[in-house]
Formats: structure tokens, C-alpha cells, sequence
């Protein structure tokens, strides 16, 4: 049994009757992109009895060259097929009824119990291919038909029926009686109740054929009759494109233009099976490679080499007995990497220029992307890439304001705005309490807020959310405590880092050095979010270690003097509190829980998908909100509570102001070290640059289709010139936040409907980033609210921040494959294409980078970490390219992330994140 896998999948055959093509001539995966004229000197044999209508390639479409077919419009349509076949009733009247209908995929009538069988992938039988395939090499052709009637359609068949001797004369009349016969359609609809696949969730709504076929803008019909005929004393085949599509009254079972016919009728034979022949020609014609080159023919052999395409890329079950499904779970992968040969572009064959072939009508996704200015490339001239960003962007900007006139945006803002302002609060709180409120939550809302609206008006990348991060969380540690034990004044140290940021960037720029981000892999990427996600998780049951080491549980307490301890009580009493310690743990672990239900329950199966998103999405403040709700009414137990100063207030009022002396605050700052502070600038640089850098490649995948652009030198050089002059003011420094990027962009992206959504566009606009950044900088008013947010709630986010972190991390599924038996490894190509022992010496060398990562980290040198971070660039480029092989390297440090559009089950973005957020 042969299995073509929809529109996109095929078997493989070595029939000696198929003829092959000269494999030095002509590459795999030539389908969709190949030279007809070309095939047809290769294949060499003759076109037998042939009736062809002569065609008139301006007519076709004015001003379109039939071979190149560079109009897109023939040939881009939905392809609809119908097959139909030839019943005989109670009162033996023969008649024409559907048996089935594809749109991609295939959906047969189920005639015992009068209903629609859910749609499936077409399965075939070899013989009906090789059958087909020998039909269509000696049945009539016509092509390009000028009919605009079923009656002078059929007329033309039968003609061309007698002529080339497939029809006696005396069948002529019955014959033609035959194709005028009346078409029978079920009246019941398809289920839309069950699942295309078993344990395949498909969002909001199940795959449905008359959906699909429905909803497209543009279909074209496929007719298929087929049946037993004993008046005919062989079989008799016609294949027929119209020149113009045309709509054929009650032929079909909704009003759709026909552009192709495939007709088979004849006796009943041992080897006809005229039911299965059918369904292949059907499925041949809803695939959209073989329907396009069903377009383009324009002889007999071109058909024939349209179905050897098919036939090339197909695959061949064995007639074996199998015993477990799970068993044909490998094929899934041998057929994607059929699909890639199929689909591989022209250039890579060896073959002609896309303008010279086909590859210009279908041309490959990577053929487009070259096409595009590559804001990466360098153009050797002193900010020349700076230059090409400002000319490539800026001329949108009129449309950057009015694409933002659309509902969908207003959502966006909403939303965005509850998903930046929970890590704002929460690194805010963190900060506070690393620094000892030198910058605490006031600080962080105003950078967010003014850097935030800056970028959206400047920015070459309007769709980045500029934030704080774990990363820049780890260095202000790092920073603060070099300062306290060598008695500098890190606030002042800070302004000296910021200088030096800005000279760093304007240098950087200068020599178009975001170049650099390409030799980022992701090997370096993952151990760097691993890295954090560790920290982030540790950091969590450290403070939480604290709390208990302050509030121990013991059998009897010395009360305070103060009994309203939950409320009024100092954050910084040495008095041990009842309960402190427990209500913490329940508050953190709830937050924690709480907001890493809401993400799982987003992507289940539980209330509509509407529903579920507004609920996964604003997961986050809702674990606040019903921590925060359930320790205000425990009123009788101390909580330590977020530190908010009111209005705009700086975090320590009494020894800081706004404006931050670069020459010292209490004491002069030393003069050496305002030189030596170039160190930890190019550290904090370091860091900006890997994440601002890499989020704006996540961004601008082209798998999202954004047609503004981007700007890698502009984006860097406001991000950090921006954080340099922050400093000054004693703000924190900020980075392109991954994950709040990543979901801006998801938010904006405009989605066809339809049971497999595709992208349409993405609102690239300006405004939205904009009014996030002003309701961020708003919410500091908010600060009798915050002042209720306890330090434990915030480590709950801090958990789920790092837990999740995890998501989409290879390093960290190898890991766990450790303690797997190989048997039960998934199906992946890193672990199916390199031997497990190389996968697991892989895994050990990150594993080891990680902890060097880590002591050094834990060690007086941590400021050094993002020093050693970036080592590991040369070591994978140079030591790890001797240990491994090119595949395996390709196989475990791929950049195989899939953009995550419409989340599936217990899918979302942070699987395409190798960041930490």
C-alpha cells in the first residue's frame, strides 16, 4: 500500500513500467521547479495518440508567459476535487453520485450510515498509481479546452475518444448519453464535532473540508468520473484543462468554477479498480505541486512527469503485518525528509536561475528571503550599517502610525501592558532588596516608562519591549557587592559604567558590529539561559531559607508590642513573627502554581479558545492578585511587604536624589576608577547586546512575514546610548526582554481563519509600544497598591520565571535523557542522526561550561561572568567543530526553534526561546 501523505507527501516506487529519469541529469526534490522542455528531452518516449487543443499563451492571460507562469493567479487557487461515480439506482436508472471530496485533505461518504467520515490523509494502493500512470500515457489529452457547457466538454471528450480509437463509433451516443447523466450529492454535512487525528488538538475548531473549501478567497474544481461502463469493450480514459474555468450547473454540490476533468470509464476488469484510480487522480490533483503542474503542461509527457514527481518523493509501506502504530511513527520523519528535497530550492540542484524556470512561479522560502536586504550585512563604512537601518525603516513611518488604527491593537496594549508591568514590579522588588533600595521598584517604572516611549518613536524595531531582566538582576548583585567590600559608591560607580556604555556602543556601531550576533549559536545561547533559569530557581528557595532563618517555627514567641503585625510591622524587626515563615511558603508556592496552571490550562482543551487565551495570558497578575487578596485577610500574621516609595520619589529619598554626581555623592569617587569602570561597562554591554540582539533575530524570523524591517545597529545603539544616560539619573540599564518581545509580536499578528491558521500580516506599528510604556510609567501611582505585594509573591513569579525558562531549551531535554533508556528517547533528529554517546558527551561539555559558569559566578569574580560566557563562542567554533562531525554539529546546535503563532497543546512562545527572560 502506497501512502501519499496529502498534498505534501508520496511513495517512493522502482516499477521497471514507471520510466526514471536520468539521475546525473536531473537532482531529487526537483518538484515544482523544473525545466518541462528539458524533462521532455530526457524521458525520450513518444506521445502515443494525443488530441491536443493548441494553445494560445496570450489568451492564457494577457502579457503572461505560459512557461514561466510568473501571473499569480492561475495557479495560485484553492484546488477543490470531486469524485464522482457511476451508480445505478432501484429502477436501474444510472446516475452520477459523490463518493468523496478533498481540499488537501481527503473526506469519503460513508454510505451505510449516510454521513461524512472525518478527513484524513489519502492513502493509496501502488497498483492504482501504476494504473493511473499507464492510463494517462495512452488516454486522450486536451488541454486548454475552450468549452463553456458540460455538453460541449463532453462532446469534445467523446470526439476525441473515437479519434484515437478508444471508443468504437457505435458507442459514441451512449457514450456522450453517459457524461450528460444527472449528479446525486449528499445531503448530510460533515461532522465538525471529531478531530482530524486522534490526539491532535487543532484551535477552535476541527479541520473540515467544505470549510476549507469554503473559506478560501479563490477555488478552482477538479471533476473526477469514474465508474464501470459495459457497453465499452476497454477502458477508456480523457484528462481535460479548460481554458477558462467555468461554472458547470449541477456537477457539483456548490456553485464552483471547473478547471480540470479526469474521465474513466470501461468494463469490469480484474485489474481496474476504477474506484481506486480515482481516488489517486483526486489525490494527485489536490496536491498542490502535481495541481500546479497539471497548470502548466502543455503535452501528454509533461502530465506523465508531473506524476513521476509524485511518485519520487512517495513511500512505500511493505505488505507486512503491522502490530503497533507506534511502529509507523518513523515514517512521519522520513517523509520530512523527503519534503525537504522536494521542496529544496533550485540553486542548490545545480539547476537553472529561477528566472529561467519554474522556481521564479513557486519560489522557496529562503529564495524570498534572499531577495531582502539583509540588515546584517556589512557595508564597510564607518556607520554605513547605522545609515542603512535609518533608510530602511524610516520611510514607514506614516504607516507605522496609521497601521495602529485596528481593534486588534487596543487588545495588544491591554494585554502587553499587565505582561510587562508584573516583571517590572517584581524585578523592581528584587532590586530594591539586592541593592538595599539604592533602586527599587520607583526606579525601574520611570526607566521603563521614559526608555520605553523613546525606543517607540526612535526605535528600528517598534515591536521589541524594552525591560530589566534576570541577567542584568545577576550583574547589579555582582555590581553592588564589588562596591560594598572595596567601599565605592555604587550608584556613582554606575554613572561612570554608563560613559563608558555609550562610548562602547557609538565604537561598536561605528564598525557595524552587530555582525557578531551570528556567530551566537546556540550552544552558547542555551547554557547562558540555563545559567539564569539555575539562578533565578535558587535565588528563590535562598530568600525563602531566609525567611525561615528570621522566623523560625518554635513552640512558644515573644509577642510584639504591635499587634497589627501584618500591616504596620518593620520589614526590618529582628523580632521573630508565628507563622511568617509558613504564610510565605503558601504564598509563594501558590503564586507559583497558580500562574504555571494558567500557562498549562491556555493550551488545553477546557472552555473556548478565546476564553482560555484571556485567562492564560493575564496568568501572572492573576496569581498576584489572589495572593495578594489572601494575605491582606490574614490579618493576624507578618508578611515582609514590597518597598514603594509614594509619588515620584526616589527609593532612599534621605540619601539620593534624581540626578546622581558623577563625582561622588557622600565622598569623591577615585579617579582610577572612573578608568577601571570600562571593565564592567563591557560587561553590561555584553549582556545587552546578547539579548537585544538575539530577540530582534526571534522577532524578525521571516517566518512572521514582517515587510518593514529591521534595524540591528539603530536598536543597539538607543538601547544602550539610552542606558548609558539612565544611569545618570540613577535608573537601570535595559535590554530587549525576550519573552514580552516575542508575545508583543504574537499579539499583532494577524491570522487567516481556518482549521490550520496562517500568518496574513503583523500590525508593525509604533503605537502600541508607546502606550505600554506610558501605562507602565503610570502604575507608580499605583503605590498603596503595590505597598500590599509581599516580598513572597514576587518569589513565586521569580520561580515561575526560572521553571519556565526552561521551555524550549535543548540543553536542558538532553540533560534529562541521561536517565533515559535509548529506547524510549523522542523522535528527534539530534538524537536519531548522532549516536547517543556523542549526544551525551555533548550535553557533559555544556554541563561543564555551566558549572565553571556557576562557581565562577558564586566566587568575588562573578563581575567576570559575561568574560567567560562569551569564551565558549571560540570553543564551540573551534574546538567542538574537531570533536564532532558537520551533521552532528548541524543536529545538536540548530537553530530548530518553530515560531509559535497559534499556540498548540502544551505548546507556547517559550518554546522558541533559547533566552532567559
Amino acid at each position: 500500500m502506497a501512502s501519499p501523505l496529502s498534498q505534501d507527501e508520496t511513495f517512493e516506487e522502482e516499477d521497471s513500467q514507471i520510466t526514471r529519469l536520468d539521475p546525473k541529469a536531473v537532482q531529487p526534490g526537483r518538484s515544482g521547479a523544473y525545466d518541462l522542455q528539458k524533462r521532455r528531452q530526457m524521458e525520450g518516449h513518444p506521445e502515443g495518440h494525443f488530441h491536443k487543443i493548441q494553445l494560445d499563451t496570450e489568451s492564457l492571460n494577457p502579457g503572461v508567459n505560459r512557461k514561466l507562469f510568473t501571473n499569480p493567479g492561475r495557479g495560485s487557487h484553492q484546488s477543490y476535487v470531486e469524485l464522482n461515480e457511476l451508480k445505478m439506482d432501484t429502477t436501474k436508472e444510472q446516475f452520477w453520485q459523490e463518493t468523496a471530496r478533498w481540499v488537501r485533505f481527503e473526506e469519503d461518504f460513508n454510505e451505510d450510515v449516510e454521513h461524512w467520515d472525518k478527513p484524513h490523509v489519502s492513502y493509496l494502493t501502488f497498483s492504482s498509481l501504476l494504473e493511473l500512470r499507464r492510463t494517462m500515457d495512452k488516454g486522450a489529452v486536451l488541454l486548454d479546452l475552450q468549452e463553456q457547457s458540460l455538453v460541449g466538454i463532453a462532446s469534445k471528450v467523446v470526439d476525441s475518444m473515437v479519434k484515437d480509437g478508444q471508443v468504437r463509433e457505435q458507442d459514441r451516443a451512449q457514450l456522450f448519453r453517459a457524461l450528460l447523466l444527472k449528479h446525486s450529492h449528499p445531503k448530510q454535512p460533515a461532522s465538525p464535532s471529531d478531530p482530524l487525528l486522534e490526539g491532535e488538538h487543532i484551535e477552535m475548531e476541527t479541520f473540515s473540508v467544505t470549510q476549507e473549501r469554503d473559506s478560501a478567497e479563490n477555488t478552482e474544481a477538479t471533476v473526477v468520473l469514474v465508474g464501470e461502463a459495459q457497453f465499452l469493450e476497454k477502458p477508456t480514459m480523457a484528462f481535460v484543462r479548460l481554458k477558462d474555468p467555468v461554472v458547470l450547473e449541477s456537477v457539483l454540490e456548490v456553485e464552483l468554477p471547473v478547471r480540470f476533468l479526469f474521465v474513466l470509464l470501461g468494463p469490469s476488469l480484474p485489474h481496474m479498480e476504477y474506484h481506486e484510480i480515482g481516488r489517486a487522480i483526486s489525490t494527485l490533483m489536490a496536491d498542490q505541486e502535481f495541481n500546479v503542474a497539471a497548470y502548466l503542461a502543455e503535452s501528454r509527457s509533461e502530465l506523465v512527469t508531473g506524476i513521476n514527481e509524485f511518485l519520487d518523493c512517495s513511500i512505500v509501506i511493505p505488505p507486512c503485518e503491522i502490530q503497533s502504530e507506534g511502529w509507523l511513527r518513523s515514517i512521519v520523519q522520513f517523509q520530512r525528509q523527503i519534503l525537504k528535497s522536494r521542496f529544496r530550492p533550485l540553486e542548490r540542484q545545480g539547476g537553472k536561475q529561477p528566472s529561467e524556470t519554474l522556481g521564479k512561479v513557486l519560489p522557496s522560502k529562503q529564495q524570498e528571503a534572499g531577495d531582502v536586504d539583509d540588515p546584517l550585512r556589512r557595508t564597510r563604512r564607518p556607520f554605513g550599517g547605522l545609515v542603512k537601518d535609518i533608510k530602511r525603516r524610516y520611510p514607514h513611518y506614516i504607516s507605522d502610525i496609521t497601521d495602529a488604527l485596528n481593534p486588534q491593537v487596543l487588545a495588544a496594549v491591554i494585554f502587553i501592558y499587565f505582561a510587562a508591568l508584573s516583571p517590572a514590579v517584581t524585578f523592581g522588588g528584587l532590586l530594591g532588596e539586592k541593592t538595599k533600595n539604592w533602586m527599587g521598584v520607583s526606579e525601574l517604572l520611570v526607566s521603563t516608562a521614559v526608555q520605553g516611549v523613546l525606543f517607540s518613536v526612535v526605535g528600528a524595531q517598534p515591536l521589541l519591549v524594552i525591560g530589566f531582566s534576570g541577567p542584568l538582576l545577576v550583574f547589579e548583585e555582582a555590581f553592588f557587592g564589588f562596591c560594598e567590600s572595596q567601599g565605592f559608591e555604587y550608584i556613582v560607580g554606575r554613572v561612570w559604567i554608563g560613559f563608558w556604555l555609550i562610548l562602547i556602543v557609538v565604537v561598536i556601531v561605528a564598525f557595524e558590529g552587530s555582525f557578531l550576533v551570528r556567530f551566537i549559536s546556540r550552544f552558547t545561547q542555551e547554557i547562558f539561559s540555563f545559567l539564569i533559569s539555575l539562578i533565578f530557581i535558587y535565588e528563590t528557595f535562598f530568600k525563602l531559607y531566609k525567611i525561615f532563618k528570621q522566623h523560625p517555627l518554635l513552640k512558644n514567641y515573644d509577642p510584639p508590642n504591635s499587634t497589627a503585625a501584618n500591616s504596620t510591622a518593620s520589614s526590618t524587626s529582628n523580632v521573630s513573627y508565628p507563622n511568617t515563615a509558613l504564610l510565605s511558603l503558601v504564598l509563594m508556592i501558590g503564586t507559583f502554581f497558580i500562574a504555571f496552571f494558567l500557562r498549562k490550562f491556555k493550551n488545553s482543551m477546557f472552555l473556548p479558545g478565546k476564553i482560555r487565551r484571556i485567562i492564560g495570558d493575564f496568568g501572572v497578575p492573576i496569581s498576584i492578585l489572589i495572593m495578594v487578596l489572601i494575605d491582606f485577610f490574614i490579618t493576624d500574621t507578618y508578611t515582609q511587604k514590597l518597598s514603594v516609595p509614594s509619588g515620584l520619589s526616589v527609593s532612599l529619598e534621605d540619601q539620593r536624589g534624581w540626578f546622581i554626581s558623577p563625582m561622588g555623592l557622600e565622598k569623591d569617587f577615585p579617579i582610577w576608577m572612573m578608568f577601571a569602570s570600562v571593565v564592567p561597562a563591557m560587561l553590561v554591554f555584553i549582556l545587552i547586546f546578547l539579548e537585544s540582539q538575539i530577540t530582534t533575530l526571534i522577532v524578525s524570523k521571516p517566518e512572521r512575514k514582517m515587510v518593514k524591517g529591521s534595524g540591528f545597529h539603530l536598536d543597539l545603539l538607543l538601547v544602550v546610548g539610552m542606558g548609558g544616560v539612565a544611569a545618570l539619573f540613577g535608573l537601570p540599564w535595559l535590554s530587549a526582554a525576550t519573552v514580552r518581545s516575542v508575545t508583543h509580536a504574537n499579539a499583532l499578528t494577524v491570522m487567516s481563519k481556518g482549521a490550520k491558521p496562517e500568518i496574513e500580516k503583523v500590525l508593525e506599528q509604533r503605537i502600541s509600544g508607546m502606550l505600554v510604556a506610558i501605562l507602565v510609567g503610570l502604575s507608580i501611582l499605583m503605590e498603596p497598591i503595590l505597598k500590599l505585594i509581599p516580598l513572597a509573591v514576587l518569589f513565586g513569579i521569580f520561580l515561575y520565571m526560572g521553571v519556565t525558562s526552561l521551555n524550549g531549551i535543548q540543553l536542558f531535554d538532553r540533560m534529562l535523557l541521561l536517565l533515559v533508556p535509548p529506547k524510549y528517547h523522542p523522535d528527534e533528529a539530534y538524537i536519531h542522526r548522532v549516536k547517543t554517546w556523542r549526544m551525551h558527551m555533548f550535553t557533559l561539555i555544556q554541563i561543564v561550561c555551566l558549572v565553571l559558569l556557576w562557581v565562577i559566578k558564586s566566587t568575588p569574580a562573578s563581575l567576570a561572568l559575561p568574560f567567560i560566557l562569551i569564551l565558549t563562542i571560540p570553543l564551540r567554533r573551534f574546538l567542538l567543530t574537531r570533536l564532532f562531525s558537520e551533521l552532528e554539529i548541524k543536529c545538536l546546535d540548530a537553530d530548530d526553534a518553530k515560531v509559535q503563532f497559534e499556540e498548540k497543546l502544551g505548546e507556547d512562545v517559550y518554546d522558541e526561546i533559547q533566552m532567559p527572560v
